[in-house]
Formats: C-alpha cells, structure tokens, sequence
C-alpha cells in the first residue's frame, strides 16, 4: 500500500513542480518588476512573448491539473476497496509508477516539442488509470 501513496505523493509533487519552467521563464521575459508586480505594463494589451518551450510547459502542467482529479479518485478507490489482497495492491501500486513515470515522460516529451512522442506518452498514462480501476474492480 505505501508503494500506491508514494506515488500519489510524487504524482501530487511533480503537478507542483511542473509549473515552474514556465513562470521562470516568464520572470526573465517580463523582468523581476513586472513579474512581481503581477503584470507587465499594457497587460492584456501588450504581452510579452514568451518562448515556445515556455508555453508548451504551461500546457503540460495544465495537463497534468486535469488528469491528477481523475487519478486520485481511482487510486484511492481502488486501494480502499482492494485493501484486503495484496496481490491487488501490488498490481495497483505497478500502474500508479507505470502513471508517473509516463507524466515524467510526458511532461519532458510535450516540453521539448516532441508532437509524435507526446500523445502516446499521455495514452499510457491515461490507459494506466484505466488499469487501476479494472483491476480493483475485476
């Protein structure tokens, strides 16, 4: 069962972190004034443009806001309801490191503008959640 949690944990952490490629990025187009002013001047008028890795971040992070609900509701579904077998835990524990490592993935695929790449990399994810829920459920 920690195997499950430590991945929801990383999960919830890496949805965290993948914000911060971008608003670093946007620190150095706007400049440390207008960053910390909240916005540049002339904002919405005006934006400054940020680089396209900067806004494939973006994407990516708010990617991962929609899919982690769907995530958490699964995994903590499956691992209450499949509390009493071992075997169960452990092949939903395999699915939930199957899903963060392909989110690592994706987020590294979707940054670096890897189009053919990402959409596979987000299916395994996704595919991954499936596996949680129809393996409590099988």
């Amino acid at each position: 069962m920690n195997d499950i949690y430590l991945y929801l944990l990383l999960s919830g952490v890496l949805t965290l972190l993948l914000w911060t490629p971008y608003i670093v990025a946007r620190l150095f187009v706007w400049g440390p004034i207008a960053f910390i002013n909240n916005y540049p001047v002339e904002f919405p008028k005006k934006v400054p443009e940020q680089p396209l890795w900067a806004e494939r971040a973006q994407r990516a992070h708010l990617n991962m806001v929609e899919t982690m609900p769907a995530y958490i509701a699964t995994v903590l579904g499956a691992s209450f309801l499949a509390a009493d077998s071992t075997q169960t835990i452990a092949a939903i524990a395999s699915w939930s490191a199957i899903f963060f490592w392909a989110r690592v993935g994706h987020a590294i695929v979707y940054i670096a503008g890897l189009p053919f790449l990402r959409t596979p990399v987000y299916l395994v994810s996704w595919f991954a959640i499936l596996a949680i829920a129809a393996t409590a459920l099988g």
